[in-house]
C-alpha cells in the first residue's frame, strides 16, 4: 500500500468526515474542502497526490475546475463522485480527463480502492477525447445502481475504437447502448449502420456485409456496396450476433483479423474502416461449448463486454422510464397522461419480461387509449388485461406461490437450469436481493443499520453486497 496525499472536495460535512476517515485508516494524508473557493486556497500550499471532488458544489462545478487543473497538471489524478447519476455526468467526467467517476451513493471501500490505483499506477490521459461537451447525452435513462456500471463502462471505451459487446435480453435497449458509444466517440460525425443478423437470409449476410459486384450471383445487376463500406469512418452495429451462420462468422473473423475485406465476387482489397459493435441475447460463451460460434471469434469480439440489466433487475428505474415515454408520447402528439401513486407502484411489481421495449409499448397504449389525465392502477390493469405479468408477491399470493411460479417458468424457458446445479443460488439470490435493496434504501444505504434491521452481522451484509452486486453506499458508523 502506497500511502499519499489526498484533498477531498464535497461541500457536505458528514461526507468530507466519513471520506477523510476511511482514507485516513488507510494511511493518507488528507485535506478537505468545501467549495470551489476552499479547493483553490487548498492548492496553492501544494499539489496533493490524488484530488477528490463533487460535482455539484455552491460556487461552482467541480467538473468544469477539474478541466482546468488538467490543462495545467495533467499528471494530477481526479476522482470524481457525483449524486447526478448520468451517463452524461459519467461521459464527461472521462472527457475532462478524470482518474474515475463513482456515482453517489458510494462504497467507501470502492473509493479507497480507486485513490489506491491512482497513487500506485499514476496518471495515464485518455488519448483522442471528443471535442465537443455533450449536453443532455444519449437516450440512456436510470440511475439504478446496475445502470451506473454500464455508463462507467461507456465513459471509458467512448473515446477509442475497442470491439464492444453487449449482451442483455431482448428490450433491454443494447441498441441505444450501441449508439450512445457512436455518438459520444469521436466517430460521432460518420455514419452510424445497424445490421440484424437474424433478419437476414443465411444466403445473403455476406453480401449485405461486404457488398456484391454485378453479376456476382443471380439478380446482382448493379455493383452494392456492404455495410462495412456504407459504416466507412464509423460504427457498424452488428445485432444478434449470435445468429450468424458459421460460414459467414469465418469472413467476419478474417476482416477482424486483418483489418480488410473484398466483395462478394470482387478481387479488390478493400480497407475496413470501422468501429465494430456486437450485441446478442444469448450466451455466446455457451454457444462456443456446443460448436455454434467459433471461439476465436467471440475472443475478437468480446474485448469490452458490457452486460445490460434485465428491467426487473433494475426496478428503481422504472418510474422515470414510464414518466419519459409517456412524455415522449406526447411529443410524438398523444394525449398527455400521468401515473398516480398506486400506478407507479404496480409498475415496480411487474415482470417485464419484454424490458424496456415492452414498458414503452404499454406507456404509448396508454396515452392513446386512456381517456383521464391520470393513469390509476385499475387503468394500468385494464391496459394489461388478463395477460399480465405482475411477479407474485407476499402480499398477493405468498412467497411460497411466487416461487413456485418462477420455477415453472425456469423450466419452460431455460429447463437445463433445473439439473446444471445452479437452482439453488439462483432462487436464493433472486429472493435475497429485493430484500437487501429495499432494506438498505429503507435505511439511507447505511450498512450497519441494515444489518441490524435484517438480523445479520454487518461483514455478512457486506459480503452479500459483493457477490449480488448491489451498490452499497457511504456506510455511516452509528
Amino acid at each position: 500500500m502506497t500511502p499519499g496525499s489526498v484533498l477531498v472536495v464535497d461541500d457536505d460535512a458528514a461526507i468530507r468526515t466519513v471520506v477523510a476517515a476511511a482514507l485516513k485508516r488507510e494511511g493518507h494524508r488528507v485535506a478537505t474542502a468545501a467549495s470551489v473557493a476552499e479547493l483553490r486556497r487548498a492548492l496553492t500550499t501544494g499539489m496533493p497526490d490524488v484530488l477528490v471532488t463533487d460535482v455539484v458544489l455552491p460556487d461552482g462545478n467541480g467538473l468544469d475546475v477539474v478541466s482546468g487543473l488538467m490543462a495545467a497538471h495533467p499528471t494530477l489524478p481526479v476522482i470524481v463522485f457525483s449524486a447526478q447519476n448520468t451517463l452524461a455526468t459519467a461521459v464527461r467526467a472521462t472527457e475532462v480527463g478524470a482518474f474515475d467517476y463513482l456515482p453517489k451513493p458510494f462504497d467507501l471501500d470502492v473509493l479507497t480502492q480507486a485513490v489506491q490505483s491512482a497513487i500506485a499506477r499514476g496518471r495515464r490521459r485518455p488519448a483522442d477525447q471528443p471535442d465537443a461537451e455533450q449536453d443532455g447525452g444519449p437516450s440512456l435513462i436510470g440511475r439504478s445502481p446496475a445502470m451506473q456500471e454500464v455508463y462507467r463502462v461507456i465513459a471509458r471505451v467512448v473515446s477509442n475504437d475497442l470491439t464492444v459487446l453487449i449482451s442483455g435480453e431482448s428490450g433491454t435497449g443494447k441498441e441505444l447502448v450501441a449508439k450512445a458509444i457512436h455518438d459520444l466517440g469521436p466517430r460521432r460525425r460518420a455514419p452510424f449502420v445497424a445490421l440484424n443478423m437474424a433478419a437476414i437470409p443465411r444466403e445473403l449476410i455476406e453480401a449485405e456485409l461486404f457488398g456484391h459486384e454485378r453479376g456476382a450471383f443471380t439478380g446482382a445487376q448493379a455493383r452494392v456496396a456492404g455495410k462495412f463500406e456504407q459504416a466507412a469512418g464509423g460504427t457498424l452495429f452488428l445485432d444478434e450476433i449470435g445468429d450468424m451462420p458459421m460460414d459467414a462468422q469465418t469472413r467476419l473473423l478474417r476482416v477482424l483479423q486483418s483489418g480488410e475485406f473484398t466483395t462478394v465476387g470482387g478481387a479488390r482489397t478493400i480497407r475496413a474502416d470501422v468501429r465494430i459493435v456486437a450485441a446478442t441475447n444469448k450466451d455466446l460463451g455457451q454457444l462456443v461449448q456446443v460448436g455454434q460460434f467459433r471461439e476465436d471469434l467471440f475472443y475478437r469480439l468480446n474485448v469490452v463486454p458490457i452486460s445490460l440489466p434485465a428491467l426487473r433487475e433494475r426496478r428503481q428505474d422504472i418510474p422515470l422510464l414510464a414518466r419519459h415515454f409517456l412524455d415522449r408520447a406526447a411529443e410524438d402528439g398523444l394525449p398527455r397522461k400521468q401515473l398516480d401513486k398506486d400506478a407507479v407502484v404496480l409498475l415496480e411489481t411487474l415482470d417485464w419480461p419484454g424490458n424496456v421495449r415492452e414498458l414503452e409499448n404499454l406507456m404509448r397504449r396508454l396515452a392513446a387509449l386512456s381517456r383521464d389525465e391520470w393513469i390509476d392502477a385499475a387503468a394500468l390493469r385494464r391496459a394489461l388485461g388478463e395477460g399480465a405479468n405482475a411477479a407474485p408477491t407476499a402480499r398477493d399470493a405468498g412467497i411460497e406461490t411466487a416461487i413456485r411460479t418462477r420455477l415453472e417458468r425456469i423450466a419452460l424457458e431455460e429447463p437445463t437450469a433445473l439439473d446444471d446445479g445452479t437452482l439453488y443460488d439462483r432462487i436464493i439470490g433472486e429472493v435475497e436481493r429485493p430484500l437487501i435493496e429495499m432494506m438498505m434504501a429503507r435505511h439511507q444505504n447505511n450498512q450497519l443499520r441494515t444489518a441490524r434491521a435484517l438480523g445479520i452481522n454487518r461483514n455478512t451484509l457486506r459480503k452479500r453486497l459483493d457477490t449480488l452486486g448491489i451498490g452499497s453506499g457511504i456506510r455511516v458508523e452509528d
